[in-house]
């Protein structure tokens, strides 16, 4: 009878105040269209910068082709609203998807509309054409019996090695139409489908003047089952991708010619992403390298992660925090971090995100990275992170869209901060990116644009 008492007092109570944040989390990333993102206020006003300058004759057509890796299942028949489902495959594909802006809409008219503030015309993407080039094989891979034990086939080993050689020939042949030769990949988050994930990174590439090849490692997001519309099979099936993500971005880096692999996240894909860092972190480590030299990683970019702040610290600092891992031939416990240019963690949060609030009641987290704040942290464990000095965490108030979950495509100011970084190098708060301090390396997008000159 108490339990009972309990349940239909506090517990309803409580359940009552939880519906909003967790209906709110639930359809996170669900939209029947997917109009073009507001612009970025760097390119609206009167300091605007131009947007499309180094954008070769090339790409300068409505339809913006974009790279894809996915371990999602091929959907099947020619009925299926999108090429890829929501269902584990155990091998890995690439290819190449379009995004289409607008219906009978010219190049002028697209750059036009990109470059206002409050458009004259509704630009709705879809998803176009999808050809996967081609897969790698099933994992595990196969074995076959030597004399000495167990080896992998040498006909799997030819396979991944063809397979890893197209992607290669692929971003080949995207940096020969790209006027910067750097890599922008993003990993999507939870509910969201092939589809979802393509035209978000549609609408950011474009924004980002289509300089950069542009590319989504797109797991299998988007499921019904279980609770919290597919939540908890999200959750697993973004730790089964970390396996082919963490190939992916190898094999990507390891193209020639490719100078730099940045990489973007959102929701739960920043568990997938950082995983998989964190798994390539340790194989730098022990071969006496790091991210930056090794992988060519350059900005690494959180968007409302949901992790636990802890589990976050735990992942990317595991090489770190054990000082008998091998550093080369033999553990180096007094090894100096090398420093690399334009390697950078930066980190977008909100106190006022629904959908990770209800992701805390959830998980019982009171620390999601997504809602962190100088709060959360002693002066000791501040100074730290100055210390380390690869990290600014950039604060987000208010929402411009449902949730508060989406702000770094529904928030002009947000997407100019995303802008300013990747594609013009600004630090915070340097002419051109403004930003308010808080406390270093904790910063703050303003509510009201400023208007001092290259403001």
């Amino acid at each position: 009878m108490r339990r009972h008492s309990w349940w239909t007092t506090r517990g309803v109570k409580r359940l009552r105040e939880l519906i909003p944040a967790i209906t709110a989390f639930a359809l996170a990333g669900c939209a029947t269209t997917h109009q073009l993102m507001p612009t970025p206020a760097l390119y609206a006003g009167p300091q605007a910068r131009p947007l499309f300058t180094g954008a070769h004759a090339e790409v300068r057509t409505p339809p913006l082709d974009l790279l894809f890796v996915t371990d999602r299942a091929p959907a099947k028949g020619e009925e299926a609203p999108e090429p890829y489902t929501a269902e584990r495959s155990r091998s890995m594909a690439f290819g190449t998807t379009t995004i289409l802006f607008g219906e009978g809409v010219t190049w002028d008219d697209l750059a036009r509309q990109s470059a206002l503030s409050e458009r004259t015309a509704p630009l709705e993407l879809k998803l176009g054409p999808t050809r996967e080039l081609g897969r790698f094989p099933r994992i595990p891979y196969q074995t076959t019996a030597t004399a000495a034990g167990p080896s992998r086939s040498p006909a799997v080993v030819d396979a991944h090695y063809a397979a890893s050689r197209g992607l290669q020939d692929e971003v080949a042949r995207r940096l020969a139409l790209s006027s910067r030769k750097e890599v922008v990949l993003y990993v999507h988050g939870y509910h969201n489908t092939f589809g979802d994930a393509a035209m978000t990174m549609g609408e950011l590439c474009h924004f980002l003047g289509r300089e950069f090849v542009c590319g989504i490692f797109t797991w299998p997001a988007g499921g019904k089952r279980g609770i919290l519309a597919g939540y908890n099979v999200d959750y697993e099936s973004g730790v089964f991708a970390t396996e082919h993500l963490r190939k992916a971005i190898r094999i990507i880096a390891a193209t020639p010619g490719v100078q730099r692999i940045h990489l973007l996240a959102h929701s739960r894909g920043t568990d997938v992403l950082v995983t998989a860092l964190a798994d390539l972190n340790y194989e730098a480590y022990t071969q006496q390298s790091s991210l930056a030299r090794r992988y060519k990683v350059g900005n690494v970019v959180l968007m409302a992660p949901d992790i636990d702040a802890d589990v976050f610290v735990a992942k990317l600092f595991k090489a770190l925090s054990d000082p008998d891992v091998p550093y080369g031939p033999a553990p180096d416990p007094r090894m100096v971090i090398e420093r690399a240019p334009g390697f950078h963690f930066t980190i977008y949060v909100s106190p006022d995100d629904k959908a990770l609030a209800a992701s805390s009641w959830l998980f019982g987290s009171l620390a999601r990275l997504g809602r962190f704040d100088t709060a959360m942290l002693t002066a000791e464990q501040l100074e730290q992170l100055r210390l380390v000095g690869i990290f600014d965490v950039i604060q987000v108030r208010g929402t411009t869209d449902w949730f508060g979950h989406s702000y770094f495509t529904s928030n002009p100011r947000v997407s100019a901060d995303l802008i300013a970084m990747l594609r013009y190098g600004l630090r915070p708060n340097e002419p051109g990116r403004p930003l308010e301090e808080i406390e270093k390396p904790f910063w703050r997008v303003p509510n009201e644009p400023r208007t001092a000159a290259g403001e």
